[in-house]
């Protein structure tokens, strides 16, 4: 462990804590993971022999060295668990979603001004291979002005699993907390911000007791984008589909970074990342001619496989490291995070109310 490293507290070894930050942070260059809190258990400690294990955030927060705390705890603790140590003096990062209100995230973002702490809300999803390869490509202009842009987030899962707390009732469960914080922000980073919102949010599966599916619609001016989740998709949609003015874009499967953090796989190497070709997207150029008009025959367009660019989780911590040392800014800052939570409270209120919501 060196001096000039980052030393990163980690709360929580669930599967957020266990999958998607545990490993990532260890593989940074400048971050060492300091100390898991894990309350119960000693998976962590099995897991990572030379971290600290600790059992309270006192605990936790008595190791000065620590100037980083990551939260990946139920939904319902984010709030408290992050002011406590934004008042202590730290850096945070908040697992996906902020809070389970505006108006605790927005606390949390003042807070953490007056305090000149880093603030941030891991949307990790930012660096998965396809959208990065999607942000290319609008950037490229080749498909023209978008007038649709589709995002799904397809399972299978028809059952609810035991004792597990996200589809259980109460603050910040359900699949729209889940999922819709990732689709959301996605789309915010494309388009900017919505002139309106309209969703249905709304429980699908025997016996659920928190929403497990929801379509969002953001509307701006000329274009829609449709935000999908469901958890009875036996046979999952494509990822993305996009539409332009010159062409469109379908992208079927995820990220495999996700099913290599499953699988116990640290990130690193060349193969990290990486789609195979045959799960790549496919443009399509719109067809040359007038279709229908008599003796213009339409023309085929033109197809082609887009190569999806390497995805890489590690560079959401390697901005939050830089940002801290003052050479960059941070990438997901708080007034990104609060808007995608009010885009959650304004898709439930929609779908609470049948209705368009303008966005104010």
């Amino acid at each position: 462990m060196s001096a000039s490293e980052i030393q990163v507290g980690l709360i929580g070894f669930g599967f957020a804590g266990r999958t998607f930050h545990a490993p990532v942070v260890s593989a940074v260059d400048g971050m060492s993971m300091a100390a898991i809190l894990q309350r119960h258990g000693d998976e962590a400690g099995r897991a990572y022999p030379g971290t600290q294990i600790v059992r309270s955030l006192d605990e936790m927060l008595a190791n000065k060295a620590i100037s980083l705390v990551v939260v990946a705890t139920p939904n319902d603790s984010h709030f408290s668990l992050a002011k406590e140590c934004l008042l202590a003096g730290r850096d945070v990062v908040i697992d996906k979603p902020f809070a389970p209100t505006y108006a605790e995230a927005a606390e949390l973002a003042s807070i953490a001004e007056k305090q000149g702490r880093l603030l941030s809300v891991y949307q990790n999803r930012r660096w998965d291979g396809d959208f990065k390869t999607l942000q290319g490509l609008i950037a490229s202009k080749e498909l023209g002005r978008i007038v649709t842009f589709e995002s799904h987030f397809d399972r299978f899962r028809p059952e609810r699993r035991p004792g597990a707390w996200r589809e259980e009732s109460g603050p910040g469960t359900g699949v729209l907390f889940d999922l819709g914080p990732h689709l959301i922000d996605q789309a915010l980073v494309l388009f900017g911000t919505p002139g309106a919102v309209s969703a249905d949010v709304r429980m699908e599966r025997d016996g659920a007791a928190a929403d497990d599916a929801f379509d969002i619609t953001l509307h701006y001016p000329a274009m829609r984008a449709h935000l999908r989740a469901s958890m009875l998709a036996a046979r999952p949609g494509p990822h993305f589909v996009v539409h332009g003015t010159c062409g469109s874009y379908v992208k079927f499967g995820l990220d495999p970074q996700e099913d290599a953090l499953k699988r116990g796989d640290k990130p690193g190497g060349d193969a990290w990342g990486l789609e195979p070709a045959s799960a790549w997207g496919t443009l399509t150029i719109g067809s040359v001619g007038a279709p229908g008009e008599r003796g213009i025959p339409a023309q085929p367009g033109e197809e082609r496989k887009i190569p999806t660019v390497a995805g890489d989780y590690r560079g959401y911590y390697e901005n939050v490291r830089d940002a801290i040392l003052g050479k960059t800014a941070v990438s997901v800052t708080p007034k990104a995070a609060l808007l995608v939570m009010r885009v959650l409270e304004l898709a439930q209120q929609s779908s609470r109310e049948r209705r368009l919501v303008e966005f104010a």
